[in-house]
C-alpha cells in the first residue's frame, strides 16, 4: 500500500498550489536565476489568475498528500493526440528523496495511460542547471534538445527538453 495519495486539483485549489510553489520555487532556483527573474517567473506561472487560466486551458493539476499534508503537485497538458506535456512537478523540500517525486511522476504516467491507452509520448522541459534532470533520467526520460528561450522582461530560460515513450 502506497503511503502517498493523489487528488485532482479544483479551480479553488489555486491558493494551495501557489503556497506549495512558494515553498519550492525560490529554493530550487536560487542558484540558477537572479531574484528578479525568480519573482518574474513565479508570478507568470503562479499568480492566481495565471493558475486559473492554465486550468481553463486544459492543464490538469494534481496534488500529492501524505495523509492530510499536501507535499507537492504536478500538471499535465495534452498538446497533441499522442503528446502529453508534464508542465510542472514540484515537491516541498522536506519530501525530496523520500519517494514522493517518484510517486507523482508515476501517477502522471498512469493518468496519461488512462486517458490515452494507446502508445504516446510524455515530454517536459527543465532548466539545464536543475538537478532534477538526474531524477527524470532515472525515471526513464531522455534528453533530446536544449535551447535558450526568451521569456519576457529580458529574461532567458536555459531549457533542457526531455521525453519518454509511454
Amino acid at each position: 500500500m502506497n503511503k502517498y495519495a493523489l487528488r485532482p486539483a479544483q479551480k479553488t485549489d489555486g491558493p494551495l498550489i501557489r503556497h506549495l510553489a512558494s515553498q519550492v520555487w525560490f529554493v530550487t532556483y536560487q542558484e540558477v536565476h537572479t531574484p528578479e527573474q525568480l519573482e518574474f517567473m513565479f508570478e507568470e506561472m503562479y499568480a492566481p489568475e495565471k493558475l486559473l487560466e492554465q486550468m481553463e486551458k486544459g492543464h490538469l493539476f494534481f496534488i500529492g498528500y501524505d495523509q492530510d499534508i499536501p507535499f507537492g503537485y504536478f500538471s499535465l497538458e495534452q498538446q497533441e493526440q499522442d503528446l502529453f506535456y508534464l508542465q510542472k512537478l514540484y515537491l516541498i523540500p522536506s519530501y525530496q528523496g523520500k519517494g514522493a517525486g517518484k510517486f507523482l511522476f508515476l501517477s502522471a504516467i498512469e493518468i496519461i495511460k488512462r486517458k490515452h491507452p494507446d502508445p504516446c509520448r510524455m515530454e517536459l522541459n527543465v532548466n539545464r542547471q536543475n538537478p532534477a534532470i538526474r531524477f527524470y533520467e532515472r525515471m526513464g526520460m531522455v534528453r533530446y534538445k536544449e535551447s535558450d528561450d526568451p521569456i519576457g522582461e529580458g529574461f532567458v530560460m536555459n531549457n533542457c527538453f526531455m521525453r519518454m515513450e509511454i
